[in-house]
């Protein structure tokens, strides 16, 4: 709690994150009250395959109930409070796509939405994968799609990839591979 701070209250708590409410005093001197989400922190997975087009990314077509619409997007999952990013990356790609990967890059991390959370997104390049399959979380609706990577850069590009963690993941992948091919 900071010292602007008043009250700091848990309204809800799940396996994965927190609700919090906070009341603070602002500059003016008028409390303002606000919530925020307290978040473990997620992996985002760039399943990568070399081919000799330049490569493929498997993708998802999962569906999300906030939008109620199956979206695209890359294999991603919140870690469990204090596990280690790199071993939540591994088990989620396993989870997600039925590979593991024989070398994770790190590309960074970013704040998905700071306005409402502290929750950091992890994101990791994986190459060389062997499939490894482990069960899938009993919520997810998932398909499995193969996208030809240059295809898929130009949708991060012109806006039919609409999943921001998913869009990062594949710019920042083309910046990494120096597969940038537009002008």
């Amino acid at each position: 709690m900071t010292k602007d701070e008043h009250r700091h209250d848990i309204l809800w708590k799940s396996n994965s994150w927190h609700l919090y409410v906070t009341e603070r005093t602002l500059p003016d001197g008028s409390l303002h009250e606000s919530a925020y989400i307290d978040h473990p922190g997620s992996v985002v997975i760039v399943p990568w395959k070399d081919t000799n087009q330049g490569g493929e990314i498997l993708m998802l077509r999962q569906y999300r109930h906030t939008l109620r619409d199956s979206i695209l997007e890359l294999p991603a999952g919140t870690r469990k409070w204090g596990e280690d990013l790199l071993v939540c990356a591994q088990r989620e790609l396993r989870e997600e796509t039925g590979f593991n990967a024989g070398e994770f890059v790190h590309l960074g991390q970013f704040w998905p939405s700071p306005g409402i959370t502290n929750e950091s997104m992890n994101l990791y390049l994986a190459r060389r994968l062997q499939y490894d399959p482990l069960p899938k979380d009993i919520d997810e609706e998932i398909e499995l799609i193969t996208y030809n990577f240059h295809d898929l850069l130009a949708m991060a590009v012109d806006g039919r990839l609409q999943d921001a963690k998913s869009v990062i993941g594949v710019l920042k992948t083309a910046f990494y591979l120096h597969q940038i091919p537009f002008d």
